[in-house]
């Protein structure tokens, strides 16, 4: 299958980001692409399923299903997909007067290849701009807008410099994690038993738990936690603030206003008033 969309580029683009082609190219082992320095918008990937390679200092690196390639305008470019596992990529190169300089302050030019935490939410997002350019082609201009930096955000929220196969492995077994531990995030944690869970130490727990979330472990369960706060202290306005704190695995109620307070600007009580 090849699905090779394209938009007019605009002149005076008001848009922050705005797509110039997307597709999907799956089951096509020929898929081979080498540009010279001349192409003038960014090029990103997103590998579904299979394999292929991208020429990274001289050499062919191997990437797989959740690893993304990604280039900045102007620089040379090389990848092909692999002929015995053909790969299913989803692409889009995109152009905006100011993206360049916000990724840059956010290191997206450390690397070519990306490893990300391998969900479906690039999937989605590749798939509804395709689905809004093949639908109404240039008549939403903003939500074209809109949709290409959804593609950006999520890949930014994910993506990691590529690693061994190990360390994403690591990264998708903390992924896999995370709905288990929001569960129990009211319980009393233990950084043992979630490392043990995963089969790595505390220490690479905690360093490859960041990678994947952008937050400490601790972090992550006090997030979950203040969440269920929020919910119980709308549902039933009648409950006090112990009440509150003790279902979420707070066993100190000043302890628990404090977190509250640094996470929402406001204490429970205020945030109640003002919510209900």
């Amino acid at each position: 299958m090849k699905l090779h969309l394209t938009l007019p580029s605009m002149d005076s683009n008001p848009y922050l980001v705005f797509p110039e082609s997307v597709g999907r190219y799956n089951e096509m082992p020929d898929h081979r692409t080498e540009r010279q320095s001349d192409f003038p918008y960014f090029n990103f990937h997103y590998v579904a399923s299979g394999q292929g390679f991208v020429e990274v200092e001289g050499q062919w690196q191997l990437v797989q299903p959740g690893d993304a390639f990604f280039y900045f305008p102007h620089q040379s470019q090389q990848y092909r997909s692999s002929e015995e596992n053909p790969w299913d990529v989803y692409w889009m190169h995109f152009y905006g007067d100011r993206i360049s300089e916000h990724l840059t302050e956010l290191g997206f030019r450390r690397s070519v290849v990306w490893s990300t935490n391998r969900n479906e939410g690039l999937k989605q997002r590749m798939g509804n701009l395709i689905q809004e350019i093949d639908n109404h082609k240039l008549l939403r201009p903003s939500t074209l807008s809109m949709l290409t930096y959804g593609v950006i955000a999520e890949f930014m929220a994910q993506a990691v410099p590529h690693r061994s196969s190990r360390n994403q492995e690591t990264l998708r077994e903390i992924t896999d994690l995370l709905p288990a531990m929001q569960d129990a995030a009211s319980k009393p944690f233990s950084l043992d038993v979630w490392a043990a869970k995963a089969g790595i130490s505390t220490y690479y727990f905690c360093k490859m738990f960041r990678k994947a979330t952008q937050l400490s472990p601790m972090d992550f369960i006090t997030l979950c936690r203040i969440r269920l706060a929020k919910q119980l202290l709308l549902d039933d306005p009648a409950s006090s603030v112990e009440f509150v704190a003790q279902t979420c695995g707070y066993d100190s109620v000043s302890y628990f206003i404090k977190r509250f307070k640094d996470k929402e600007g406001v204490t429970p009580t205020v945030y109640r008033r003002l919510h209900a």
